[in-house]
């Protein structure tokens, strides 16, 4: 799968500005397939490993720390939370995975739902997937990034917490995260290394988000 990247024009990068100025409102959670909502707006999700910052990023994309909830309890989200953004985009924050210490019957529940989301949710234009940069892309990322690319959904990463590392380290797992997409079909080539607590790199996110509404 090839992939073009456009530079949005200034007029268009003001509207992405724009429109994260305003608060999505929360839908519903969803715990089984027969609760999504209609396929009637253009959907994006966040994955990610349990504690990669999936809530944090939200939030900060928001500058608003209400809006997801995060947690020093790794697997809090357990369902496929729904977001409404201003009528334009569904934000699904999804079930964080790779958690060893889940209840295997959870974790069993949790890999059929996202599986069943993934192969059947036409309107998902792309899964941003969270990597903490201390660590890379692990085993559990590389099963969900293969199951991405078998239900043919465009991914693309995101590495979270840059500021907690050096510019050297960084420099590798960018390099590496980089290398390692060359490998699958779905990926999207553009990496974007962030910080939710620094505020990095937080409107080249909002402008891939709102690209795709």
């Amino acid at each position: 799968m090839e992939f073009k990247i456009e530079e949005l024009s200034p007029e268009d990068k003001i509207q992405a500005q724009a429109l994260f100025k305003r608060t999505p409102a929360f839908m519903l959670g969803v715990a089984q397939l027969g609760q999504l909502p209609d396929s009637d707006l253009p959907e994006i999700a966040f994955a990610g490993r349990s504690n990669a910052g999936k809530s944090s990023l939200i939030n900060a994309l928001f500058n608003n720390k209400t809006i997801a909830k995060t947690s020093n309890t790794p697997g809090r989200t357990q369902q496929l939370n729904y977001f409404n953004l201003d009528n334009r985009l569904y934000l699904v924050d999804m079930p964080g995975y790779g958690y060893a210490q889940a209840p295997e019957k959870l974790v069993k529940q949790w890999q059929k739902l996202l599986l069943a989301y993934l192969q059947g949710r036409v309107n998902l234009k792309r899964v941003f997937m969270l990597i903490d940069s201390r660590h890379g892309i692990k085993k559990a990322d590389l099963e969900i990034m293969e199951l991405l690319d078998k239900a043919a959904v465009t991914y693309q990463i995101i590495l979270t917490k840059c500021d907690k590392i050096s510019e050297a380290e960084l420099a590798k797992t960018m390099a590496a995260t980089e290398k390692e997409l060359e490998k699958h079909a779905a990926a999207y080539i553009k990496v974007i290394a962030t910080s939710s607590e620094k505020k990095q790199n937080l409107d080249a996110v909002r402008e891939e988000i709102y690209s795709l509404t």
